[in-house]
């Protein structure tokens, strides 16, 4: 229950980042579901943007007109979502499969912001298992190797089987432990053959805004 008020504390806070006129990036998960809600409030009082979201179902529901990169390929600001962060504003993203999604987004906005609750903060990445987008095919290949960096693999998987994404691939989640250089890592994974995206997100984020309660803190990137 604490966690919900510092999410929607979170979300709220961005909205001030929110021109209008503005193409928004909308996250998916349960923080950046907070923001499209608000954001929905907002277009019914008069905010004009148009949105492009992962899952547009909701944001179309609430009223927020949809735009696709068939129309624009430049984004003003994304606000989403992470799983960790750390105190460079390198992220972990992924926990919900969306991770190459939500890069692609995050690649084309000028403005990222970041919502989160408190226990998305730590001092070094890692805590949280990093989610890998693998080919199928490759998957066997590409555990080994990421084994062979340190970490355990574990298939993501359902009841039916293995998760497969939207775009048809597997999730490897790796249980790095500490990762004291992320930057590191994401060439290293980045450059092995099979692995779609990782969920390193390094140098994307330019605000993290952070709930303690209802209090919420503003931290920018220092690049």
């Amino acid at each position: 229950m604490a966690h919900d008020v510092e999410k929607e504390a979170a979300a709220r806070a961005s909205l001030r980042f929110v021109r209008d006129g503005a193409i928004v990036g909308l996250g998916s998960g349960s923080t950046a579901t907070e923001v499209i809600r608000l954001l929905g409030e907002r277009v019914r009082t008069g905010l004009k943007i148009r949105g492009i979201a992962k899952t547009s179902e909701l944001a179309a529901a609430l009223g927020i007109p949809l735009t696709s990169f068939d129309q624009v390929q430049e984004i003003d600001i994304t606000i989403d979502g992470a799983d960790e962060f750390d105190p460079q504003l390198s992220l972990i993203k992924g926990g919900g499969g969306a991770l190459l999604h939500e890069k692609v987004v995050a690649s084309a906005s000028r403005q990222v912001v970041i919502v989160t609750d408190s226990s998305k903060q730590v001092p070094v990445l890692g805590k949280f298992p990093l989610p890998i987008e693998v080919i199928a095919f490759a998957e066997p290949l590409v555990r080994k190797k990421v084994e062979a960096l340190g970490a355990s693999v574990c298939l993501r998987q359902s009841s039916g089987g293995p998760i497969v994404t939207d775009e048809g691939h597997h999730i490897l989640d790796c249980g790095f432990g500490r990762i004291p250089d992320p930057p590191s890592l994401a060439r290293k994974l980045s450059e092995m053959p099979g692995i779609v995206e990782h969920g390193l997100f390094i140098g994307m984020a330019n605000v993290v805004l952070i709930a303690k309660g209802n209090d919420v803190t503003e931290l920018k990137s220092r690049q």
